[in-house]
């Protein structure tokens, strides 16, 4: 009995010895299996196409505004340059450049020298100067009755607008070139009135030289002096001659200037210039004032010029003359010459659909985008318009609210599967 009971545990215990190892032997082939299923759906997943990842933004109806963007300088529009109307012994100028002076106040002295004086020829070329100073004279106030004509005429054309710009019945911005037509006029109402103050100036120098050249000084006066006074008030701008001694006729000796009549000259690509009209609105930046200044086109010079630019390429350009809209005391700190940065808007819609510059490319022979449709980019001719740095104007081809992709790379292409950075 005792072997028989010792046969049977001895026979239970190999049976459980076969099970285990059964066991063990199905656990090790499950997990080889689990194993090859990860590698096969690890292989699959990894040749299989993964969706791109894009940035994108979508195509918005607003504001759009296209400038023109160059450097400028500005420059003092009514300057004038005092001269030696004859040859003689010039008493040391004291004045320094940024002094103020005063419309008609003596700036320069001179005293005659014997010889050239009492020249006979000297005295033929001095009256015929005062001639010729007498016809400026005279052409300075035919064209001072020109401006106020133009003057008037602008101003009765803006009495007429403003009633009807107030109903409605004309655009604002006819208003605005009316009165930018204004100002145009009036301004050059008063350089014609500066003009003629320097022609009246021209015609007593040139009278009071031929005194002097007749021996006929003024009364009271002992040694005839010829004095040379400010045509306008104004500063200092140059002084070319400072030192007492002998001056040749037509020598230059000071230029002065109204810092107040203070324009802004920038020279634009031709193609630009052509898209640029009088009136046009002007932001005047990076001047070194805190503020922006506001300014309008006066106007567009009908000439240009070659320049070389900076890669040496030879370029067509034109200069176009800004004036400056803020009041004086707003921007008192700049002076003759200053460099600063334009922006002239020569277009400008409210509600303009558009998109990113950085999503349009060229496509045969026109423009694309890729529209992000169900997860999926799709190449999309559209129709442009008007551009800026930033922004495309997009006449046809996409609706309002569509995303497209923005800086596209060449793993995106017509169909592939995107997604966003974000993602969204």
């Amino acid at each position: 009995m005792e072997n028989q009971e010792s046969n049977d545990k001895a026979q239970q215990r190999r049976e459980r010895r076969k099970r285990r190892k059964r066991i063990v032997k199905w656990v090790k082939r499950g997990a080889w299996a689990v194993v090859g299923v990860v590698l096969v759906v690890m292989t699959i997943r990894a040749f299989m196409p993964q969706p791109v990842p894009v940035d994108t933004a979508k195509a918005s109806r607003g504001p759009l505004v296209v400038t023109v963007d160059e450097d400028g300088k500005t420059r003092i529009k009514d300057r004038y340059v005092l001269i030696a109307p004859l040859t003689g012994n010039m008493i040391r100028l004291e004045l320094d450049p940024g002094d103020k002076v005063e419309a008609n106040s003596p700036v320069v002295r001179i005293l005659p020298t014997t010889p050239a004086l009492l020249d006979a020829r000297t005295r033929k070329e001095a009256a015929a100067r005062l001639a010729a100073a007498i016809a400026g004279e005279r052409r300075a106030h035919a064209q001072i009755a020109a401006a106020a004509t133009a003057y008037q005429q602008a101003a009765a054309e803006l009495k007429r607008n403003e009633p009807l710009a107030k109903r409605g019945a004309l655009p604002e911005a006819d208003l605005e070139r009316t009165q930018f037509l204004v100002r145009s006029r009036r301004e050059e109402l008063r350089s014609a009135h500066f003009a003629a103050k320097v022609a009246a100036e021209e015609v007593a120098l040139a009278r009071a030289a031929l005194g002097f050249l007749t021996g006929k000084p003024e009364k009271g006066k002992g040694e005839p002096q010829l004095v040379i006074s400010a045509p306008t008030s104004g500063e200092v701008l140059r002084v070319f001659r400072r030192d007492a001694g002998m001056v040749a006729a037509g020598t230059n000796i000071v230029e002065l200037g109204d810092p107040s009549f203070t324009e802004v000259v920038a020279d634009v690509l031709t193609r630009d210039g052509v898209k640029i009209k009088p009136g046009a609105r002007v932001t005047i930046l990076r001047w070194g004032g805190g503020k922006r200044l506001r300014g309008h086109v006066d106007r567009v010079e009908p000439a240009a010029f070659e320049r070389i630019s900076a890669l040496g390429v030879e370029e067509q350009r034109v200069n176009v003359i800004i004036r400056i809209d803020d009041e004086r005391k707003q921007w008192a700190a700049l002076g003759d010459g200053y460099r600063v940065e334009v922006s002239i808007v020569v277009w400008r819609g409210d509600k303009v659909l558009s998109v990113p510059a950085s999503s349009v490319f060229r496509h045969k022979n026109g423009w694309a985008v890729f529209a992000v449709r169900g997860g999926e980019a799709r190449r999309t001719p559209i129709e442009v318009g008007q551009r800026n740095p930033r922004q495309v104007q997009v006449k046809s081809g996409l609706s309002e609210g569509t995303e497209v992709v923005l800086h596209p790379s060449d793993r995106v292409s017509d169909g592939v599967k995107v997604r966003r950075r974000n993602g969204e």
